[in-house]
């Protein structure tokens, strides 16, 4: 069913305030750690071997002297400061295969948020998903490495465009996808995430509801349920550039070709794909299937990461690259862990708010 109305968001909305100098309120209360070494020698290249082992194919031999110490050191750290790192699909594969306790799309990472057995949480992702993270773990320290890490769709909605909202539709649910500020999520019913966003809609038992911020994802939905849906007009900057024409044009030089979609992609690219689903259900979907070659159309590290696991899968390009993701590094890592930034806080009151609705989705069966 096609979409009611896509209404749309003011021009430019601001990144996360980046904190003032100085230690955080954990940095004082915990202490930060000295600097570890990070001299690559033999005995950095015997103790990571195993880890190396899991990236080879896609990372090269000539940079693991590099990201080795790394390794060593935050895996160390962790350790010592009782730290979970979550990783979303989207980092880098040193990241997400040898300092990553947990992986995951944002509904992996939202449910394994509530089971850390940790005082530290380090969110390798971006901003939304740490304050996911600080709301479903108000006691744990949550640090994000970059605090510039945010999101396109994130920054296209406010908590003042979602009352003026119910203001226009009174009564009707809003379903907030958790790329969304905190904020936003206090104003919501309930929240979802690509992996269960049909799920969702179509749990409320409404006729009609508020799906925001993603218009495309609203789009996908609205083709795959009866209710109506009245969207918001937000976009991914990594999956609005895909285009029909290019995926036509891939298809047409190799007809064997599988192409696999994110929801976030607009309309005419999902129409091309054989398959569209979550990053989660993308990758469940290509260890099943094991394709000759494959299009995956989302972050380019998302098919790096499947490659290190399954290299003779062949992933054919296009890819985009998220720079919000790609703030995320190694050395930035190990500075959340021996400095504890930068932390994460959430008002208590717009916490208590949101996690209503984050909890709501977390225990949705589906």
């Amino acid at each position: 069913m096609p979409i009611l109305e896509a209404l749309g968001p003011s021009p430019h909305r601001s990144l996360p305030p980046v904190p003032a100098s100085g230690r955080s309120a954990a940095a004082r209360r915990l202490g930060v750690l000295p600097m570890p070494s990070l001299e690559w020698n033999e005995s950095v290249a015997r103790e990571t071997a195993h880890l190396y082992e899991r990236i080879k194919a896609v990372v090269p031999a000539v940079e693991w002297p590099f990201f080795a110490p790394y390794v060593k050191a935050i895996n160390e750290l962790k350790r010592e400061r009782n730290a979970v790192i979550l990783a979303h699909n989207y980092q880098t594969p040193e990241i997400y295969n040898c300092v990553a306790d947990v992986v995951g799309d944002s509904l992996q990472l939202a449910r394994e948020a509530t089971k850390a057995d940790a005082d530290v949480i380090v969110q390798c992702g971006v901003h939304f998903m740490a304050e996911t993270a600080k709301i479903l773990n108000p006691d744990k320290v949550v640090l994000i490495p970059d605090v510039k890490a945010g999101c396109s769709l994130a920054e296209a909605i406010t908590a003042d465009d979602v009352r003026l909202l119910r203001a226009r539709f009174p009564g009707m649910p809003v379903i907030t996808y958790v790329n969304t500020s905190a904020e936003v999520k206090a104003e919501s019913d309930i929240c979802c995430t690509s992996s269960n966003a049909v799920e969702v809609v179509e749990s409320l038992g409404a006729e009609r509801v508020i799906f925001l911020p993603d218009e495309y994802l609203a789009k996908y939905v609205a083709s795959q349920t009866d209710v109506k849906i009245i969207a918001w007009k937000g976009h991914c900057e990594v999956h609005e550039r895909f285009t029909g024409d290019e995926l036509r044009g891939y298809r047409e030089s190799d007809p064997g070709l599988m192409i696999i979609a994110h929801p976030e992609c607009p309309p005419d690219v999902l129409a091309e794909a054989d398959f569209t689903g979550s990053t989660a259900k993308m990758i469940d979907w290509v260890r099943a299937q094991k394709p000759k070659r494959v299009v995956m159309v989302t972050e380019c590290s998302m098919a790096e990461n499947v490659q290190a696991e399954l290299p003779e899968v062949e992933f054919v390009k296009p890819c985009n690259l998220c720079p919000h993701m790609k703030r995320i590094t190694l050395p930035k890592i190990l500075d959340s862990l021996v400095y504890l930034k930068e932390e994460v806080t959430v008002d208590p009151v717009v916490a208590a708010n949101a996690r209503r609705a984050v909890e709501r989705m977390v225990h949705l069966k589906c």
